[in-house]
């Protein structure tokens, strides 16, 4: 994939970029892996706004993918690659020897004509999908479960990439994306190589107009509502008095911790803030 810039006839088209869909082999996706995306706009039943800034945006399907990967020991092929409005990612679409059609995260390289495979007994292989005491040490992986058999939860953003630092009995050590370690089991299945679509972190919206085609609302400083609608609002002009930064719910935004229940910190051996 590349990167397409436009001519500066406008001050939002002087910054704006977009992808120049070279990779996609194939525009309308298949009818039997889509279901109906319906949009809630940030509202309850009731009416009443439960996450605030979203709203409209482009009508789209949902892409049903198969983070399980759970067809042992069936060649699938590899037919198109698609694009989902869903993801940061692309999306292959694979049609296993038995007949049936599903849809994965894209590796980075895996292209038309490939064969994937997945199972105990699978090549270590971009694209194959193995559990964790079979892939080697240092080796790159994505898609990663946390609990066996529930599917991969893991490291599925376009062009991220976690790695196994070592192995004992029963749990993996994993180097993920944000420098985190943490423990998996290694009975965990997870997919070789690097999620492809690595220039998707170097496109510039440019305009309002393009984040509300994603579906994201103008997003209103606290300072600038009135004092009912939000800690930080009214007062004389930008002050706000003698208040800490908070939250519309009135909770410090900062150092104020809402975790209280740390059941799997031993699972993480070294938090990513640690590391920078």
């Amino acid at each position: 994939m590349s990167i397409k810039v436009f001519r500066p006839y406008t001050q939002s088209r002087r910054q704006m970029s977009v992808s120049n869909f070279s990779d996609i082999t194939k525009k309308k996706p298949e009818k039997s892996l889509i279901k109906p995306l319906k949009k809630k706009g940030g509202r309850n039943n009731t009416g009443k706004i439960m996450v605030r800034f979203r709203g409209g945006g482009s009508k789209r399907f949902h892409r049903i993918i198969d983070f399980k990967r759970n067809k042992f020991d069936i060649l699938a092929k590899v037919i198109a690659i698609e694009y989902d409005p869903g993801r940061s990612s692309r999306i292959a679409l694979l049609k296993y020897e038995d007949g049936e059609k599903r849809y994965i995260i894209q590796p980075l390289g895996v292209n038309i004509g490939d064969s994937l495979l997945s199972g105990p007994n699978a090549d270590i292989k971009s694209g194959n999908s193995l559990p964790l005491i079979n892939i080697p040490i240092g080796t790159f992986i994505h898609n990663l479960e946390l609990s066996t058999g529930k599917g991969g939860q893991l490291v599925r953003s376009a062009g991220t990439a976690a790695q196994i630092l070592s192995k004992d009995a029963n749990y993996a050590r994993i180097r993920m994306p944000s420098n985190e370690i943490r423990l998996v089991r290694v009975n965990c299945y997870a997919t070789i190589g690097q999620v492809g679509n690595l220039d998707h972190e170097n496109i510039i919206l440019g305009s309002a107009g393009r984040n509300r085609h994603i579906g994201r609302k103008s997003h209103v400083r606290g300072t600038a509502m009135n004092a009912v609608d939000h800690p930080h609002g009214g007062g004389r002009g930008r002050s706000k008095g003698n208040n800490q930064p908070r939250s519309p719910w009135n909770q410090p935004s900062k150092g104020f911790k809402t975790r209280s229940k740390k059941i799997w910190d031993w699972m993480i051996l070294s938090y990513r803030n640690e590391s920078k």
